[in-house]
This record gives C-alpha cells, sequence and structure tokens, in this order.
C-alpha cells in the first residue's frame, strides 16, 4: 500500500548550519490562547425555519492527527482506516434551538464521538451526521422532538467521494455508499518490481495543468478501485437497508424529486496519471430506485484534451442534475463549440432536458453565447440561469421559462463579473419538505428574492433585495447599517419579511438574529462569546492611495494596542494576495467591511497575531495586476507589483505609523510568490514572510493562477515572473515556510526548497521551515503554534526591537 510517510518534528534550515531537525515552539501566551480555543459553533436552518442547528467544534487537531496515514489517489486524499477523506471537517457536539428561543435541547451524541456531515432532513424531522471511528464510518440519526440519538448502520459506508448519505423521500430514509461486504484486503506493493512504469503519448496534445496527488503505477489503480468501490443502498430510519444496483465506482448518486429514480454518476478505467478523477471516463445513467438501469445519458471517454484556456469545458454532458421543480426530469449543459474556446461560434453551451420515462429525445432549454455557469430552478415556468466569458469577464443573468414552448430566455443581468459595485447577488433558494431546492418567491409568485455583499465605495454593506418577475426590477427591502456590520443567511418567511442575520460590530462577537423587516426590529437568538479575546484594543481603518499610474489602491490599516503615535514610528507588516483584472476601474474598488465595523478574531494561521507583539499590520494592500483590452495582465506583473507596494509603503510613511527601514512583506501561497518577487526586484522591504508559494513557473508549464497561456506561449513572461531566476538579486531576508504534504495545484515543496537552495547557494539570508504532514493550508496545534513563533522571531529579528536601521548593501 502506498500510504504517505509522514515526520513527526519539524524541519529547519538554520542560517548557518544548513540542515537540522528542531522540536515545535509555541508562540508568546496570547496568541497560544486563541490557538487553544474552541471555534464559534456553525448554524443551520431547519427547512421551515423553526429550529437552528448549532454545531460545536473543537480546537485545533494535534499533530499525531493530522500526522495519521494517508493515501493520495487520483486527486483526492484518502484516510484507509475509515475510507474516508481524511482531515473531513469534524464537529464534537450538536445542540437544537428554536426559532422563538423557548426551547433548547442537547443532541445525546456519545462521548468522545468525532461528527462530519452534520444536517437537517428535508422534512425538519430529523438530523443526521456520519460518525468517524477507528473501524470507519457510520450513519446517525437524531429525533427533533428528543434529541435522541441512534445509530442506523455498522462503521462500513464510504465516504471517498465525500458525504456518503443524502435524504431521500423528504426524510423517510436515506441513499447510502456502503463498502463492498465482500472486499478483501487491500492490495499492496510487490517486494520485487516486474519492470519499469511507463507511459506513452501520441501526437495529440493533452495540456493539463500541474494537479497534485495523480495516480503513478498500476498499484495506485488496483488501490483506486479498492477504496472508491461501493455499493449504494437505501437505509430507512429502523436502521434496515435494501442494496440498490450493482456494484461500480460511483461519484454521484442523485435521486429525484418524486423519489422514483436515482441519477447515478461513475467513472471506470482507463484511468489517467494526469489528471484527477474527476476527468476520467464517466458514465452518466437514470435507474429506477430498484435499481434498473433506464437510460443512460452518457458514456464520457477519457479528458486528458481538454484546452488550457479557462473557458475550455469537456465535451458531453456536465452539470447535471434533476430540475427540482419538476417529478423526475434529467437535465445537464453540453458545449456546442466542442468545449474550446479558441473555435469561432455563435453559440458555445446549450441547456438540454429529458423527462421520464426517458425515452424520448432531449428537449433544448436554451442555448447561450458563453458558458453556463449557474441554474437555478423555480418552477414550470420560472428558471433562473448565468453564463459567463472570463476572458471577458462578461456575465449575463436570464430569466427562463422551462415549461414555455418556444419561449425565449429574458435578459435580467448583464455585467462585468469584476464589478462588485453592481453585483447584484445571489438568488434566495429554499428546500422544501421533499428536499428539492427552488427559488423562493413570494406567496403570489411574482417576486423572488436576492442578497449579497453590498460592495461599495464605503465598504460591503450586505442586503437583501426584492426581484419583481414580471419586470425584472429590483428593490433594496434592507441594508446592513452602522455599527454593525450583519450579513443574511437565509430568508426565514418571505411573505413575513422574516431574515436570519448575523451581526457583529467591532467589541460584539459574531451572533444570529431573527430580523424583522417590516417591524424593523430583530431578536438575537444565540450568545456566542469569544473564549479567547485576541485582538482587544486594536484599532483600524480602511486607507485609500493611488498608485504612480493613476490606479486607486486601498488597504486595513491596523494598529496595535500599544500604539501610541507620540512614541514615534513602528515597525509595519504588509500581508497582501495579488489578483488579475481587466479594468483598472474594476481594480480601484474597495473591499472590506464600511467604517471597520466588524469583529477582528484572528483566524489560527492569521499574520494579524502580529499586533499583538507590537507590529502594525497593513492588511490586503491591493496589488492589482491589469490587462485591459487585448493585453494580458501579466505581460507587466513585475512593474504593476513593485508600484502597487511602493504606494502603500509610501502612504503609511505619510500617515507617520511606518519607518521606511523597518517595513516588512509577507503572503500566502501566491501572496508567497509576490513577496518573493518584490524582494527580488525592489528594496522596499527590509525582511519577508512566504508560505507555501510557487517560485518557478517552468514547474507549472500549463498555466497557474489566472495566466492562461502555456510556458511555450509566453516563455519570457513565465521567466520574467519566476522569482527563481532572480534568486541572486534577493538581498533582504526571507522566511520560507511550506507543508511537506501540500495539495495545491502547483505549490509542490520543492518549490521552496530549491528557492532556498538557490538564495544558499548565491549567498542570501534565508530560513526555510517545512511542516511535517502540513497541506496548502496548515492545521494542526503544533504546526500553527511553530509558524506564529517563527513569524514572530523573524519580524523580531529584521524589523523589530532586534533589528538595526541600516539597510544590507
Amino acid at each position: 500500500m502506498r500510504i504517505s510517510q509522514l515526520i513527526l518534528g519539524i524541519l529547519v534550515f538554520a542560517p548557518n548550519a544548513g540542515f537540522a531537525q528542531g522540536q515545535y515552539r509555541d508562540p508568546p501566551p496570547d496568541i497560544k490562547r486563541v490557538l487553544d480555543a474552541p471555534l464559534t459553533p456553525i448554524v443551520r436552518v431547519s427547512p421551515g425555519g423553526q429550529w437552528l442547528l448549532l454545531i460545536e467544534r473543537p480546537s485545533l487537531p494535534s499533530i499525531s492527527e493530522v500526522a495519521a496515514p494517508e493515501l493520495r489517489l487520483a486527486g483526492v486524499r484518502i484516510n484507509p482506516r475509515s475510507n474516508g477523506l481524511s482531515r473531513v471537517a469534524i464537529a464534537n457536539g450538536l445542540s437544537l434551538r428554536s426559532m422563538d428561543g423557548r426551547t433548547e435541547r442537547r443532541i445525546k451524541v456519545p462521548s468522545g464521538a468525532r461528527l462530519g456531515y452534520p444536517g437537517w432532513s428535508p422534512d425538519g424531522m430529523h438530523v443526521s451526521w456520519v460518525a468517524e471511528d477507528s473501524r470507519g464510518l457510520s450513519l446517525w440519526v437524531a429525533d427533533l422532538a428528543t434529541g435522541d440519538a441512534r445509530r442506523l448502520t455498522d462503521p462500513v459506508l464510504n465516504g471517498a467521494v465525500g458525504d456518503p448519505c443524502s435524504w431521500v423521500g423528504g426524510g423517510r430514509a436515506l441513499l447510502c455508499r456502503f463498502v463492498v461486504a465482500s472486499r478483501a484486503i487491500p492490495p499492496s506493493a510487490v517486494d520485487v518490481p516486474t519492470g519499469p512504469i511507463t507511459q506513452e503519448s501520441d501526437s495529440r496534445a493533452a495540456p493539463n495543468r500541474t494537479y497534485q496527488d495523480l495516480l503513478h503505477s498500476p498499484l495506485d489503480e488496483a488501490l483506486f478501485d479498492y477504496y472508491w468501490n461501493s455499493q449504494l443502498s437505501i437505509v430507512q430510519l429502523d436502521g434496515t437497508n435494501r442494496p440498490v444496483g450493482p456494484a461500480g465506482n460511483y461519484t454521484s448518486a442523485q435521486v429525484s424529486p418524486d423519489g422514483q429514480h436515482i441519477l447515478v454518476g461513475s467513472v471506470h478505467r482507463p484511468y489517467s496519471y494526469l489528471v484527477p478523477y474527476e476527468r476520467f471516463p464517466k458514465r452518466l445513467a437514470v435507474w429506477d430506485v430498484g435499481g434498473r438501469m433506464l437510460k443512460e445519458i452518457a458514456d464520457h471517454p477519457l479528458q486528458e484534451e481538454v484546452p488550457p484556456d479557462f473557458d475550455a469545458v469537456p465535451t458531453g454532458p456536465r452539470m447535471y442534475g434533476w430540475r427540482q421543480d419538476a417529478p423526475a426530469t434529467v437535465f445537464w449543459v453540453e458545449a456546442m463549440d466542442g468545449g474550446d474556446p479558441s473555435r469561432a461560434a455563435p453559440k458555445r453551451d446549450r441547456v438540454q432536458m429529458l423527462p421520464a420515462p426517458f425515452s424520448g429525445a432531449a428537449v433544448t432549454l436554451a442555448e447561450l453565447e458563453t458558458r453556463v455557469t449557474e441554474i437555478a430552478w423555480g418552477r414550470a415556468d420560472l428558471a433562473i440561469l448565468t453564463e459567463g466569458w472570463w476572458k471577458t469577464r462578461r456575465s449575463r443573468t436570464w430569466l427562463l421559462d422551462p415549461d414555455g414552448s418556444g419561449s425565449r430566455p429574458r435578459l435580467l443581468f448583464d455585467r462585468s463579473s469584476e464589478d462588485r459595485y453592481a453585483d447584484p447577488g445571489e438568488v434566495v433558494l429554499h428546500e422544501t419538505s421533499a428536499g428539492a431546492e427552488l427559488i423562493l418567491t413570494s406567496r403570489d409568485g411574482r417576486r423572488a428574492f436576492l442578497t449579497g455583499a453590498g460592495a461599495s465605495p464605503e465598504g460591503d454593506r450586505p442586503f437583501v433585495d426584492e426581484l419583481t418577475l414580471g419586470t425584472g426590477a429590483t428593490r433594496r427591502i434592507w441594508r446592513s447599517t452602522g455599527p454593525f456590520f450583519e450579513a443574511p443567511v437565509t430568508i426565514v418567511d418571505a411573505d413575513r419579511s422574516l431574515v436570519l442575520t448575523r451581526r457583529e460590530s467591532v467589541n460584539d462577537v459574531p451572533n444570529y438574529y431573527l430580523r424583522d423587516l417590516i417591524r424593523q426590529r430583530s431578536v438575537r437568538l444565540t450568545d456566542f462569546q469569544d473564549p479567547a479575546p485576541g485582538l482587544s484594543g486594536v484599532t483600524k481603518r480602511i486607507i485609500t492611495y493611488p498608485r504612480n499610474d493613476g490606479v486607486q489602491l486601498s488597504a486595513t490599516l491596523y494598529l496595535p494596542p500599544t500604539y501610541d503615535s507620540t512614541k514615534g514610528r513602528i515597525p509595519v507588516l504588509l500581508w497582501a494576495y495579488p489578483q488579475e483584472f481587466k479594468t483598472a476601474q474594476a481594480a480601484a474598488q474597495v473591499s472590506g467591511s464600511p467604517f471597520q465595523f466588524r469583529f477582528d478574531r484572528s483566524g489560527w494561521l492569521s499574520h494579524l497575531f502580529m499586533l499583538q507583539e507590537g507590529y502594525a499590520v497593513l492588511d490586503d494592500p491591493k496589488m492589482p495586476i491589469i490587462g485591459e483590452g487585448n493585453r494580458q495582465p501579466n505581460d507587466t506583473y513585475i512593474q504593476q507589483l513593485v508600484a502597487s507596494a511602493e504606494a502603500a509603503v509610501n502612504k503609511v510613511v505619510e500617515l507617520g505609523i511606518a519607518d521606511r527601514d523597518r517595513v516588512a512583506i509577507g503572503g500566502h501561497s501566491y501572496g508567497a510568490f509576490m513577496t518573493a518577487n518584490l524582494l527580488a526586484h525592489s528594496r522596499l522591504f527590509r525582511a519577508g514572510i512566504a508560505r507555501s508559494g510557487a517560485y518557478n513557473r517552468t514547474l507549472t508549464p500549463f498555466g497557474f493562477q489566472a495566466e492562461e497561456r502555456t510556458f511555450w506561449q509566453a516563455r519570457d513572461i513565465y521567466t520574467q515572473m519566476s522569482p527563481f531566476t532572480y534568486a541572486d538579486q534577493i538581498k533582504d531576508p526571507i522566511l520560507l515556510i511550506h507543508g511537506m504534504a501540500d495539495d495545491n495545484s502547483g505549490t509542490f515543496p520543492i518549490q521552496s526548497e530549491r528557492l532556498y537552495a538557490a538564495l544558499k547557494g548565491t549567498g542570501a539570508k534565508a530560513r526555510l521551515v517545512m511542516l511535517p504532514a502540513e497541506r496548502h493550508g496548515y492545521t494542526a496545534r503544533e504546526s500553527i503554534g511553530h509558524v506564529m513563533w517563527e513569524m514572530g522571531t523573524w519580524l523580531d529579528k529584521y524589523i523589530g526591537s532586534a533589528a538595526t536601521k541600516t539597510m544590507t548593501p
């Protein structure tokens, strides 16, 4: 069995020595207290809006849990003990609270339980979850009336592709994927190889991005079959279950709204060593609930040859599912241009429908000029469809009449997807007692509803809008106002204008409220407290400033609790992440909360912890990379990046906050890539912190981030954007941190290892910290505590109390 061998401890490269194995270090007590605190619960509303499910979450997992064995197969990481995804979000407690606040009830889960995928039954009478233990995954349900819980299956569920169960029949039963009962022990490697592993290409181009965790050998293929193969079964609430159909490598199983049919997706050989399982040959078929196949919708071939362009899609049916407003009608989207955006075509996507008994020809609902991105179903005469084209950023939303014979789509919105100020929001859906997700409308059916972030020059102000379906006109019926930041969670009752919101302020931890928009009053439903106040006394504000080419930029400036303007300037950490835009107008838009109304509690991996160490933090200073018209943003990446950074530094110096010689730059992922580039192409910063980045773009030759062109189409751009190419120009100290089990596309651990080797070889000041068992985002308590210690120590050494003010020559 090819199980990743993960080492406990931490590997660091000391500046003068080279390689060393060290011990995990803890950050200062104020930060440590936050890391050890549990998170506030997640809240989910019952269908019908009568109850809240409070999902309690523990604090950070230990390194022993994070470093547990896992298999990396076809783009997915599997826990071989449970046959589920490794590192699934786990809850450790559940409770119920009525919306009127009169009744609270704990769900009686077993002590020490690890709960995954908690949720409501469609009728709102039960809560289900999947329990994980050393033997596997089992299905549990609890009754709303009593809170009593019972196990419905032994630990035999197959969670290789996520949640193994879904409700059917309005809440009478669940459809689950079971481990095949007759399977033997897992395949294992032979002691002596029987020959080489070979691959061979023909003359057909197969450009694919740099995916992680792919299959590499016949053994991997056998392991994939072993862990993916499952048996579908319907589980009744009394614990009895009935197998449905034959065993197979199922990736999806959706029950029709009438409960009589199942839309089943499965993958099959030949597998690929170039793409993850989503691109494997896939069979899509309709069964009856007894497991008899009624219609094969499609049998996709292997999809290795999809063009690398962002607007490219696989051929054949995609985005398939059931029309939620019809008893049993399958729909899917299919490309009309072969999935290739470089081909000229008047129409590129069509939406097809096929109703039961699935024996006739598919009916075309709509043909679109660009790619379908989303469909919401409402009723026989109402659906809302959105299409978009990444290259131009154009997005259009249409009102459709699904059952209308020959009716034309009616344009609702036509906008740039980059224009946050003009974003109309998302259509509000609701779940019926039968389990269908439909567009929420008023009782007379004339109005739908939209919710959104409400971006504006003053910051984000979430809203609820009313959409008149007959005219397409919108009317704002509520908007968040100061001194609170309040965001709609769901509309509980459209006709009574009752909205569940999540409210917070600078001093108030986020809590949930039932807001009456007619009476303009609200009732608090939860009483969450901050278990470890981490940023008390911090002040913040949004600042704006121009770049040297006139582009308006913004950032959030945080000042530490100890800041005293009478005592002079203080060291500043800039933490950023570049973003590509097609217009300067979109790049200049402000993002963030208005007038700093949000409660700031540092996330576990947050750079804002440095405030507790006395540093100011300029958070998310905009680093737009703009390519207007036919120009590509990355054609002038370095010039725009340096100009944005220079404008940010100048602003905090102008404000009297920063000492120009005591400013550091940092970022995670693409922000780490940015950090290394800024140190290579400017002397604006005294030090840098780069976490989990990619620094050599020749290792991601078929595109990265928002770059569509391949290395061979833009050889000079790839070279110029790679800080590895200019390692000899990095004259200021850089701290490199990387998870040794990084699972993100392109950010292989070797990226940091090779950059460190280049820096050491050219005489730069650098430190490399490799975190055992950690992925792209770090999760173990020991790892995160150590990262905070590393960051604080690095900043203290080069811009803090231990630093000199003399720049390295």
